[in-house]
């Protein structure tokens, strides 16, 4: 621009489709992908508004997670991810980035859907930091079908379980633990308000995700816990190439008003937000950050 600020056209900002056809194992891994996901690694610059504060993340080794890791720490936060076995190498860059940025970082490896192990999360987060404060639930599963014949009985439930099941779990334990002041966000979707019916399974989970949120909130806020979530469009994170199609991988995003998948560090603002004192009067509420997709209210 003449004035020489940096400020860019959004359409234009990030890498748009078509991507290089790829496919992955799910979960995927964030090292495999063509191009990186932008975690705001090399560009993310804190100010200090969640200094003092300790976080807790599923799915934190790559995309959205990894982002929001980020950008807790350069924000002043410590932080513990969860994440699968099989996702280690991307957890343990995410880890290096945390420390890097001066801030404490612990990772732990396990399966969210059994409720022990959420149980535990949340006490090694309190005995690591001595206290909790933010809480994402960002970890999901997805998987898509040609129509619900396809879809197995099995596959419907191990959905549940991680998207729902978990967040339950999670939330149940960590709320007594919580000081006053603290902030549970949930991952919501576009799909809770757009579904698409290949991803049936994925969708009715976001929709629930949505209404579990309005609930809780009104619960935690007596304990002095607000309780929110994010409500993403298209992201370009490992869930992609692990669950679709390699055409449709191709052409991600296109359907964005925008015209491009969101990169996970455009995300990471909208939970910073949520996560500081500065939404001190933010709670029961769903922040769209959708490329300009419209959503039904």
């Amino acid at each position: 621009m003449a004035d020489g600020t940096t400020q860019q056209n959004p359409t234009e900002r990030e890498p748009k489709p078509p991507f290089p056809e790829q496919s992955q194992n799910p979960p995927g891994l964030e090292v495999e992908m063509r191009p990186r996901p932008d975690d705001g690694s090399d560009t993310y610059q804190g100010t200090g508004r969640l200094t003092g504060k300790t976080a807790l993340i599923t799915g934190g080794d790559s995309g959205i997670g990894r982002a929001v890791a980020i950008a807790f720490a350069r924000e002043g936060a410590d932080v513990l991810i969860a994440y699968l076995p099989a996702e280690e190498r991307d957890a343990q860059e995410t880890l290096g980035i945390v420390r890097d940025s001066g801030r404490k970082g612990i990772g732990v490896a396990g399966d969210i859907t059994q409720e022990e192990q959420c149980r535990q999360l949340v006490q090694r987060a309190v005995n690591e930091f001595g206290h909790l404060d933010i809480l994402v639930n960002n970890a999901a599963f997805q998987m898509t079908h040609q129509g619900i014949a396809d879809l197995s009985s099995e596959e419907f439930e191990h959905t549940f379980r991680t998207n729902i099941f978990a967040m339950f779990y999670l939330c149940k334990a960590a709320l007594p633990q919580m000081r006053e002041g603290g902030s549970i966000i949930n991952l919501a979707s576009v799909e809770a308000y757009k579904p698409e019916p290949m991803l049936l399974a994925y969708a009715s989970t976001k929709g629930a995700i949505v209404t579990f949120t309005k609930a809780l909130a009104q619960e935690a806020i007596k304990r002095g816990v607000r309780v929110n979530a994010v409500a993403p469009g298209p992201v370009w994170t490992p869930l992609i190439p692990s669950t679709m199609p390699a055409e449709q991988v191709k052409q991600f995003g296109q359907q964005s008003p925008i015209g491009r998948p969101a990169q996970p560090v455009e995300l990471a603002p909208a939970f910073v937000f949520l996560a500081s004192d500065e939404a001190g009067y933010v709670a029961g509420e769903v922040i769209g950050v959708h490329g300009g997709m419209p959503l039904a209210t």
